[in-house]
């Protein structure tokens, strides 16, 4: 069964096509396109180069509310319910879906597969806001995706099936996960992907008597909404979400934006192993900056010395999987994420009707590289 992929973020599109069966998965196809949504154009020139149609389309849809906590084959209902979640998270539910409407015009079974469904379970502390309950308010989380993946690449190299290890997804958003024993117990992004770390043009963490004076002064809930959706973060921070662009600079902005960025992760990193009691096993750096950039792991390791986290400043230049040196008390990666692989065995397994897709062998490279 060939199945294809898609993965529309809120700066680039990605996409694979699987042959797949129970041997495992291999890839037959896959790119990246970078720009902005929607992705129509794109999308289609994609759908029109693959070297086979594909026998099913699954998509990672970001939110799936309270309701959605599996992967599920997407019909006119679904599609419904699917749309009134956008506005959670407008930049990228809203390409996703948009993507789903297009594929259905292949006639074959369409699937959305959701980020939050890997923090489903989390714990009681972890998940309620100290508000009165109000029915749909909880912290759902988010990269659901990555987090899981880097996970399976934990256990597979340190032979543990379920490790203990904090995640830490840096890219246009970002988000640090605890994960205990293979389980998430905690996650920064919280009902919306707004909460937590600082991003490209999300803020991250931020009193909210900002926005009640906000809105005292005049601004409008759409107004609010771009705010900190596109205009906050990196970019409010040094006029740029490009991190690249951005330690290029020598300038005091810029060097303050990255710093601010830096800082924000390493608080959470020390919360998390304490939530973690002390058991994690490794620090996982994984998204477009995590994977990337050693200045960024190298500044965010520098403060996690006293851990007895020793940086090998070699292996982190080139980029190889284990960046800490030997006899480090904890264990850094920097791991490249697979989210859609991960995606892909849920789509067979529930096309396949045997339940949630277990762990398959990594999937081959794709021909040529």
């Amino acid at each position: 069964m060939r199945i294809l992929v898609l993965n529309c973020g809120s700066t680039t599109l990605k996409y694979k096509l699987f042959e797949g069966g129970e041997a495992g998965l291999a890839v037959l196809a896959a790119g990246v396109v970078r720009g902005a949504p929607p992705y129509d154009a794109a999308l289609r020139r994609v759908l029109a180069d693959l070297p086979a149609a594909p026998d099913a389309v699954a998509h990672r849809v970001v939110h799936g509310g309270d309701r959605f906590t599996t992967a599920v084959r997407v019909d006119d209902e679904i599609l419904r319910a699917l749309c009134q979640l956008t506005p959670l998270a407008p930049l990228h539910n809203g390409p996703a879906l948009r993507a789903v409407e297009i594929t259905r015009s292949l006639g074959v079974p369409v699937i959305a597969a959701f980020d939050t469904a890997f923090f489903a379970d989390l714990p009681a502390r972890a998940r309620r806001y100290a508000l009165p309950v109000i029915p749909g308010i909880r912290r759902y989380g988010f990269h659901g995706w990555s987090h899981r993946s880097v996970a399976e690449r934990v256990a597979a190299i340190s032979g543990a099936p379920a490790p203990t290890l904090v995640s830490l997804h840096l890219g246009s958003g970002c988000s640090a996960a605890a994960i205990s024993r293979g389980k998430p117990v905690d996650i920064s992004m919280g009902y919306s992907p707004l909460e937590g770390l600082v991003m490209g043009t999300r803020p991250g963490d931020m009193d909210p008597g900002v926005l009640l004076h906000l809105l005292q002064e005049g601004r409008t809930a759409e107004e609010l909404e771009r705010l900190l959706h596109h205009e906050s973060g990196l970019k409010a921070l040094a006029g740029s979400a490009d991190m690249q662009q951005l330690l290029a600079r020598k300038d005091d902005a810029a060097r303050q934006a990255v710093e601010l960025f830096c800082y924000r992760a390493i608080k959470y990193i020390g919360a998390y192993l304490t939530v973690l009691g002390g058991e994690a096993e490794a620090l996982v750096f994984t998204g477009g900056i995590g994977e990337n950039s050693p200045e960024i792991r190298d500044r965010i390791c520098a403060g996690l010395r006293w851990l007895g986290l020793k940086l090998d400043q070699g292996r982190n230049q080139r980029g190889e999987e284990r960046i800490s040196a030997d006899g480090s008390r904890l264990v850094a990666y920097a791991i490249r994420t697979d989210e859609e692989v991960g995606i892909a065995r849920e789509a067979l397994g529930l096309l396949t009707a045997k339940g949630p897709a277990q762990p398959l062998p990594t999937p081959a490279p794709p021909p040529g590289g």
